[in-house]
């Protein structure tokens, strides 16, 4: 009888072994960031460099820029999406509230530059789901550019 147990035993311990690897190869993996959906810091610098050129091009609020430094607007930019997507990097800016203190931004001003952005992140190839996620985490920032 003990010999049978042991068999047995032998038999099982294999193929609950294998049942537990094979649930654990089913575990989803953990999701990810959203650094990571926008396809990290190549895409992310491709995004940025688009937006500049959708915002240089838009009559509606590219005046609004006419004093920036677009080099330190792009290096900026760059760094304040992978932030605010939980990438890497450190966002060493200006808060936004300093950014845009006194500039006395209209809503539509505010549209069209989320327009410019949302044409820039189709020119770069991303996913619509992904584009929502960032503009969400983005949206919470309008009432400190606007000020109100």
């Amino acid at each position: 009888m003990s010999v049978n147990l042991t068999k047995h035993r032998l038999i099982l311990m294999p193929v609950l072994a294998l049942a537990l690897l094979t649930a654990c190869s089913n575990t989803p993996s953990p999701p990810a960031t959203l650094y990571e959906e926008l396809g990290g810091q190549t895409v992310i610098t491709e995004l940025a460099d688009n937006f500049i050129m959708e915002i240089a091009y838009d009559e509606r609020v590219l005046p609004r820029f006419a004093d920036s430094s677009v080099d330190r607007f792009r290096e900026k930019i760059i760094e304040h999406f992978c932030w605010i997507a939980d990438g890497p990097c450190i966002y060493t800016g200006d808060s936004m509230v300093q950014v845009h203190a006194g500039m006395q931004i209209n809503s539509a001003e505010f549209n069209a530059v989320v327009e410019d952005l949302i044409a820039a992140m189709d020119k770069t190839g991303i996913a619509l789901g992904t584009q929502n996620k960032l503009l969400d985490r983005l949206a919470r920032l309008r009432p400190e550019i606007m000020g109100i």
